[in-house]
């Protein structure tokens, strides 16, 4: 009789099918029994996850272009500009009061801005977001000869939406005084419903003189240009 090798020189190949005592064992069984394998594992490599960086507050600002990778809720279809996640959080407050005042027959952005800006910058802007088809209140174009200036403002400023603030060199030095810049900034202030635009300077200037407006984080065209800023402000105030 056959005697099993498993003893002596153990089963070479699996099943015994080299083993004269277990090789019919190994066939009636069609083909023996499947080899094992100890299962390999790797350890997963972890790289952790990488976020723009930005400031919600102080008027931080985004570290470029390259961290604009946001569309907010509101963008048009139309639109072609990204956000930095610190202008979607900072403007949804913004939006939220644009479309509550949806049913109300009101202008959608006060333009607030230097005297000396009223035929370079401002009208640029104001040129820029009517293009686009934004209802804006300028006084170059709202206030008539002969009508009280500071009461066409309180009436633009109550009829508006919301308010964009054109911070230039030459709103710094009016609003160091008392001037009409000065008191539209403190109604819009006081409203909340305001959007800082930097143009030609800085938050750091601007906290020099205007510590509250500067703790809002708003547009500058040191980012964009001033298409562009006129282009998400056309999407901010859209319904």
């Amino acid at each position: 009789m056959a005697r099993c090798t498993a003893p002596v020189r153990g089963h070479i190949r699996g099943g015994g099918a080299d083993c004269p005592a277990c090789s019919g064992q190994y066939s009636r069984w069609g083909g023996g029994y499947s080899s094992f394998s100890q299962p390999s594992y790797s350890t997963p490599s972890y790289s952790p996850p990488s976020y723009s960086s930005s400031s919600s507050s102080g008027g931080g600002r985004s570290s470029g272009r390259s961290s604009r990778t946001s569309k907010p809720r509101w963008a048009r279809a139309s639109s072609t500009v990204w956000y930095t996640p610190a202008e979607v959080q900072e403007l949804e407050p913004v939006r939220a009061t644009v479309e509550k005042q949806a049913s109300l027959d009101l202008r959608d952005i006060f333009l607030c801005h230097a005297w000396d800006d009223r035929q370079g910058a401002a009208k640029d802007l104001y040129e820029l977001l009517k293009a686009q088809g934004v209802k804006v209140w300028f006084s170059e174009e709202d206030i008539r000869l002969g009508v009280p200036f500071l009461r066409e403002i309180d009436r633009g400023l109550a009829k508006s939406r919301i308010g964009i603030v054109l911070v230039t060199p030459n709103f710094l030095k009016r609003i160091r005084g008392e001037s009409i810049a000065d008191k539209e900034l403190s109604v819009l202030l006081q409203q909340g419903q305001i959007v800082p635009i930097m143009h030609g300077t800085d938050f750091d200037a601007l906290r020099e003189v205007s510590p509250m407006l500067a703790s809002r984080n708003g547009l500058s065209t040191a980012e964009d240009s001033m298409a562009d800023v006129a282009t998400k402000l056309a999407d901010l105030v859209a319904l």
